[in-house]
């Protein structure tokens, strides 16, 4: 597995490629802060935790989507953190009211509907 950085909007998100899956994984959390506009690493926690909280009590399979792994942490150390392949953040970013995910959303249906016609 390889650890790289993506960039959405001008800002970082972490991701890591899974070979044997042949798939990308993001960071919940650098999703989460980036959407909803939080000021620091901790606050995106505690809204990924209330938001996948409510998920779960709604029934949604989309948080038992998501897995641990290691990945670089704010403070430099390989720490578990809960990752998600595109597909499922997609179906996160829905449950997330956000200008942001509205646009991310529609940019990415477009590309699905573009791939769809070659």
């Amino acid at each position: 597995m390889k650890n790289k950085i993506k960039l959405f909007q001008k800002q970082k998100v972490r991701a890591i490629w899974d070979e044997n899956l042949e798939e990308w994984f993001f960071s919940v959390i650098d999703v989460v802060k980036i959407l909803t506009n939080q000021p620091s690493y901790q606050t995106a926690r505690k809204y990924w935790n209330k938001l996948a909280e409510r998920l779960k009590n709604e029934g949604s399979q989309t948080v038992t989507k998501c897995l641990r792994l290691k990945l670089l942490a704010p403070d430099g150390k390989m720490r578990e953190t809960d990752v998600a392949s595109t597909k499922t953040v997609l179906r996160l970013i829905q449950s997330i009211p956000s200008k942001k995910a509205e646009t991310l959303i529609s940019i990415k249906m477009d590309l699905i509907l573009l791939k769809g016609d070659q």
